[in-house]
């Protein structure tokens, strides 16, 4: 069978599930009765006025209605969902479980007996291989496909939600030359077998054939924490604190020049925030302010592998090993892994 062939079986099993998520919102305005504005119409009422200002994309993951898609693609509290399905039917779906570290929402929507995306291992990823994105390209082209391959691995952006603009580290992303446009947010990944590898997250303004994904297995993690526990757990050390930096080596006349600085925060509100949050993780290992952590579980904390980064490798209740520097020395400290509330 040709490559041609397998990637129209492949979408022609995957389509079937992927749906389409639009977001509304009542806004307020102003309406003049004669079709020009004046100072008087300014003192009217404002209307109130149901507007669609979004949407995306997302894929059936159980039979059950259980539905995957970015977590920016559904972010915003006040706004409300609708699940387009192939038919044309909308649902308002429930929305379980947000994971803001992995830009990861599940979904539920009432109904049964529906197709699916068989999910994968993006573990096993190669260069070169493979991959097609489907979504709804800019919000307004249904099942629009594309093809190319996977072109990097574990990369790393700074992306920014188009609701609250606020900026975001996304990481272990799968870079690929498939066209992924706005409105692709959310919509699945697949290798040539069908199988979803990824969710499709964001492009690069300004760059040709340049498109990412988040790796499946984090949402297929977020998936099994869901069923086991009835949320999304995340790993909570308990402590403030800056990535040290040449500068900030050189600032504070630092021994290293990796790992982080535990360092009280100001804040504008409520003075000065400790460094070490009490009756946390941290605090219970005995860490202190002004130390610096340089290794967890012999794992160096980079600029390129963060502690947000290695604490996702492990489980909450885990004991981990913590190589500090504290005045001058350094030493090893034993930290049971926490969960953030």
């Amino acid at each position: 069978m040709t490559e041609d062939s397998l990637i129209i079986k492949a979408v022609k099993k995957v389509l079937p599930a992927v749906v389409s998520i639009t977001c509304s919102k009542y806004l307020q305005f102003f309406e003049s009765p004669s079709g020009i504005f004046g100072f008087e119409d300014f003192l009217r009422k404002p209307k109130r006025k149901k507007v669609k200002i979004g949407g995306g994309s997302g894929f059936i993951v159980e039979p059950s209605g259980i539905i995957l898609t970015n977590r920016h693609v559904v972010e915003d509290p006040h706004a409300d969902y609708l699940v387009v399905l192939q038919n044309g039917e909308r649902l308002a779906p429930k929305i379980l479980a947000r994971d803001p570290i992995n830009d990861v929402s599940i979904l539920k929507i009432e109904k049964t007996n529906l197709p699916i995306v068989e999910l994968g291992d993006s573990s096993k990823l190669e260069l070169g291989q493979t991959v097609i994105a489907i979504g709804n390209a800019l919000g307004l082209f249904t099942n629009t496909v594309s093809t190319g391959v996977v072109s990097g691995l574990s990369r790393i952006i700074q992306a920014k939600s188009e609701f609250t603009g606020e900026r975001a580290r996304l990481r272990g992303l799968i870079q690929t030359d498939a066209a992924i446009n706005p409105g692709n947010s959310g919509g699945p990944l697949i290798d040539i077998e069908g199988k979803a590898v990824g969710i499709n997250a964001a492009m690069v303004f300004g760059a040709e054939n340049i498109g990412f994904a988040l790796p499946i297995n984090n949402a297929k993690k977020d998936l099994e924490e869901l069923k086991k526990y009835g949320r999304v757990r995340q790993p909570f050390l308990g402590i403030r604190y800056l990535p040290i930096t040449k500068e900030l080596k050189e600032r504070f006349n630092l021994p290293v020049d990796f790992g982080v600085l535990v360092i009280s925060e100001p804040d504008i509100q409520k003075g000065v925030r400790e460094a070490v949050i009490p009756g946390s993780p941290a605090a219970r290992a005995g860490l202190r302010e002004a130390d610096i952590i340089l290794e967890i579980e012999d794992k160096k904390i980079t600029s390129s592998q963060t502690i947000t980064d290695i604490l996702q490798e492990f489980k909450i209740g885990q004991s981990l090993l913590l190589k500090i520097i504290r005045n001058g020395r350094q030493k090893t400290l034993k930290l049971t892994l926490g969960e953030r509330e």
